[in-house]
């Protein structure tokens, strides 16, 4: 008890130290301060970072940080057409920003992923914002913000933004690889699961938080329609179980027509069916990490399948499915630090290929199989939403153990999380604020109404 005391002192502490003021007011968290490390972009506030420390300050009472932080954040958002491709396009939430001082006056400065490493666009940016901007009104009742016009045309211009017209005959969002948490290549273009469950959410907190006037009816509209075709394609497509394997694994190739069973034309052999049937318990699975032409990425995400679960994209069924395989697979998925970010690891001349002999994602490493302890919260989340606390407890108490010890670093390595992250920054502040919101959902799980949502009505 004095120690998971002291864990909590410490981090609170340190998530003081990482705020950042612009102008006099706290406007968000750098993103790590470690004092042995090149910054690089560490010190600036990333929006996907912050949507945790956000979350436990909504929590404590001090909204003033994540009103100033959405206000801001909104003012950086381009709010016209681009006919310049390098730049950012109308709608488009940055990936970070820092303040910098220009003749002695301060500014934000975005990085819409320009200053990026791989130069990495944030696809998932905006759809944090959205999250994020329904987490404040359920917590402060403050909707005269959102229905401040300002708020109203940027909700509309990212709602814009994810459901433009495309060369795309899916229900779910396209985007090219790097675009979400996982910024460097990890074979994920296309649609993976990650952002469809973030777009899904995203679309659920859009219909929300849009005023139903007459500017707005066309877009509520296209939401409404959008998400029961969203829903059902990644709850029938996406999702591997036992049952499903054994119909995968007989499918015919090359069908045509409105008919076809086989709808994406998947071959049974680039599946290893043998492994995974003996990986997957009787009665749990999961949704796969992303689907297109002939083609199944079955890796498991956490990110992707825990916001299902919140988002409730998932049905009742599935969410428990999830839960289940992650306590059937325990030392695989969580082990000594949770939690892996995706699972199996890319290895020998798969890593090679599809990651460009990346040396930051070697196997078992950073994305590509590392652990990472921002996860805890949306397994806390999740555990709780679906009745399963004793999962939540088991993974804070195994964190508890060593994250303060550690100081706090951004991800581990190895099969089962035992090394600390080969390139980590210490005093990640995600890291820090994700033990803390799991500490405060523990306490009071009525707090999940923050981020999590019921079923869908249209699609009960």
């Amino acid at each position: 008890m004095i120690v998971e005391d002291s864990a909590v002192t410490e981090a609170w502490s340190a998530l003081e130290n990482s705020i950042i003021y612009y102008q006099g007011r706290p406007v968000g968290t750098i993103a790590a301060r470690d004092p042995d490390v090149e910054a690089l972009n560490y010190d600036q506030c990333f929006i996907r970072d912050f949507v945790s420390s956000a979350l436990v300050f909504l929590l404590k009472g001090r909204s003033e940080i994540v009103r100033n932080f959405l206000e801001e954040t909104l003012k950086l958002q381009p709010k016209e057409r681009q006919l310049l491709s390098s730049k950012p396009g109308r709608g488009l939430m940055p990936a970070s920003f820092k303040v910098e001082s220009v003749h002695g006056k301060e500014r934000l400065k975005a990085d819409f992923g320009e200053h990026a490493i791989a130069r990495v666009a944030p696809v998932d940016s905006c759809l944090w914002w959205m999250i994020l901007l329904r987490a404040y009104v359920n917590c402060t009742k403050d909707t005269d913000l959102v229905y401040r016009p300002d708020f109203q045309e940027g909700i509309r211009l990212i709602v814009e933004l994810c459901l433009v017209a495309r060369f795309d005959m899916y229900p779910t969002l396209l985007v090219p690889d790097g675009a979400s948490m996982i910024d460097r290549r990890m074979g994920l273009y296309g649609h993976p699961l990650d952002i469809q469950s973030l777009f899904y959410a995203a679309l659920r907190a859009g219909g929300e938080l849009l005023f139903p006037d007459r500017d707005n009816q066309y877009l509520i509209k296209a939401i409404r329609s959008r998400l029961p075709a969203l829903t059902d394609h990644i709850r029938e497509h996406y999702w591997l179980d036992n049952h499903r394997l054994n119909v995968i694994y007989r499918f015919r190739v090359e069908e045509y027509g409105e008919e076809a069973l086989n709808k994406f034309n998947i071959y049974s052999d680039s599946i290893p069916f043998y492994r995974l049937i003996d990986w997957l318990p009787e009665e749990g699975g999961y949704l796969a990490g992303n689907l297109g032409a002939s083609q199944i990425d079955c890796r498991f995400f956490s990110l992707g399948n825990l916001m299902a679960i919140v988002s409730a994209l998932t049905d009742r069924q599935q969410s428990l499915g999830i839960l289940h395989l992650i306590e059937t697979r325990w030392k695989n998925l969580v082990g000594d630090m949770p939690m892996k970010l995706c699972f199996p690891a890319l290895e020998d001349i798969e890593w090679k290929i599809l990651t460009g002999c990346d040396p930051k994602n070697r196997p078992w490493s950073y994305h590509n199989g590392g652990s990472w302890p921002v996860l805890l919260w949306m397994l806390t989340a999740a555990s709780l939403k679906m009745g399963r606390p004793e999962l939540a407890d088991k993974a804070i108490k195994i964190a508890e153990k060593r994250l303060s010890k550690d100081e706090w670093p951004e991800y581990y390595d190895g099969k089962n999380g035992r090394l600390i992250g080969k390139e980590a920054r210490r005093y990640q502040t995600w890291t820090i604020a994700g033990y803390l919101l799991a500490k405060e959902l523990m306490e009071n799980p009525a707090r999940l109404k923050l981020v999590c949502f019921d079923e869908y009505p249209e699609i009960e």
